[in-house]
């Protein structure tokens, strides 16, 4: 069942599960590879653009769980050593009864513009490149986490130690 364009509304009432995650911002020269999510009601920010990436399984390494969700995701054999890590979100959903705080680890690739082609969509509604500045305008529509990582990401350089 398809669910509303509107942002943030989902009024099925399916139940969320917060859990650990990783995911990856991928570049392809100054381009960022993303997601267009599914628009299904019961995940979180269905019909939303965001990072490639997924939860992290019981017993599982956030690198393996990064590889993982990269194969299943893109069709993409890689080792997780090829990712470097960028930031870590953590989030207290100590709210809501006997749910965890999690954390979503964010992983920095730089693919050669020529590894699109061998890349093949595995899961959600499509995939694009899309540059920086689109992004820091709001085009696409992001996941909230996402948006801001890609947007620390895209602004990196300016960031500086605290006086």
């Amino acid at each position: 069942m398809a669910v509303a364009s509107e942002p943030f509304v989902d009024r099925s009432g399916a139940p969320l599960t917060p859990g650990d995650a990783v995911a990856a911002i991928i570049l392809l020269g100054d381009r960022y590879l993303l997601q267009h999510r599914d628009a299904k009601e019961g995940i979180f920010f269905p019909d939303y653009w965001g990072c490639f990436g997924g939860g992290v399984d019981p017993g599982e390494s956030s690198d393996q769980a990064l590889v993982r969700e990269l194969a299943e995701e893109l069709g993409f054999a890689r080792e997780a050593a090829a990712c470097s890590f960028f930031t870590r979100f953590d989030f207290d959903f100590s709210f809501a009864p006997g749910c965890p705080s999690i954390y979503r680890l964010f992983y920095e690739l730089r693919l050669p513009d020529s590894a699109f082609a061998g890349l093949r969509l595995g899961e959600g509604q499509g995939l694009g490149l899309f540059s920086a500045d689109d992004i820091l305008a709001g085009r696409p529509r992001l996941t909230p986490y996402d948006a801001f990582a890609l947007w620390m990401h895209a602004s990196r350089a300016r960031f500086v130690p605290a006086p």
